[in-house]
């Protein structure tokens, strides 16, 4: 794989990758709250042969720079776009995860011309209860407060009970790959998640077709709430696993992965 590229947007550098630029299929995977691009790499060794494969590490997280006390979902919106300018991507099929899954949907308000198809993994459309809001300032002060020791118990709980002892070194993996988030690059994501918007209507007005995939066993988002907003989207597929919690392009790549392959390719036909 190609080294990182680099872009100034409002000040500030961004990181991503961009493999595969002989095809004219484009996927962009951004990834969730604490994570970075590197989470993708399986998947970009996947499908690079058989399409454009864009990973971007997002404000904050990875080696992208912070860009103040508040990420809001426009800001991570409009950094994702200055990279497809950049790359010279006008279409492409863009699939989020968790936070990532935010900014797709911010994304998707702001650009909808830019949009092949939009995958939600584990994400939603909705704005954040009261009770989720208090979560987060809450979250704010533990990780002022001790930022190592809130990203250690944090990873393994995104994950099914029933598969951490099989999956201990991608969990620990995880970990290193999170504990590289600065504490105000932490806070300054909670706080724009904090002032999320409801993007419901982006799901009822989209034209182009929407991959939404689940865990049964994720207690950040019920099924329950998944299945809701997919019935919203006029062209909704749903993808939802068995003993899985809230990392199923980890805790299920064999499946996830094929199924997002299949996805990008019926949004080209």
């Amino acid at each position: 794989m190609e080294q990182h590229k680099t872009i100034i947007f409002e000040g500030h550098t961004l990181h991503y990758r961009d493999e595969g630029r002989s095809h004219n299929q484009t996927l962009v995977l951004l990834h969730g709250y604490l994570q970075s691009l590197d989470v993708w790499t399986s998947y970009v060794l996947s499908y690079m042969r058989s399409m454009r494969v864009i990973t971007i590490d997002l404000p904050g997280h990875g080696y992208s720079e912070c860009f103040g006390e508040v990420h809001d979902m426009g800001l991570m919106a409009r950094a994702v776009k200055a990279v497809l300018d950049n790359a010279g991507v006008d279409q492409c099929v863009l699939i989020g995860h968790s936070m990532g899954g935010y900014v797709a949907l911010e994304f998707a308000h702001l650009f909808p011309h830019c949009l092949r198809g939009l995958g939600l993994l584990h994400s939603h459309a909705f704005a954040d209860t009261m009770e989720i809001k208090e979560r987060r300032l809450a979250t704010c002060d533990m990780v002022d407060q001790n930022r190592a020791s809130y990203i250690v118990n944090f990873v393994p709980s995104l994950f099914d009970a029933s598969k951490l002892e099989a999956m201990n070194q991608e969990i620990k993996d995880l970990q290193d790959q999170c504990l590289e988030t600065k504490a105000a690059s932490i806070i300054a994501s909670q706080r724009g998640m904090f002032e999320r918007q409801s993007r419901v209507d982006v799901l009822q007005d989209l034209e182009v077709p929407i991959l939404f995939v689940y865990g049964k066993n994720d207690t950040r988002i019920p099924i329950e709430l998944g299945l809701a907003q997919a019935w919203e989207a006029r062209h909704a597929e749903i993808m939802v696993l068995d003993n899985v919690a809230h990392m199923s392009h980890l805790e299920e790549r064999d499946y996830v992965r094929p199924r997002i392959l299949n996805f990008v390719n019926t949004c080209y036909m």
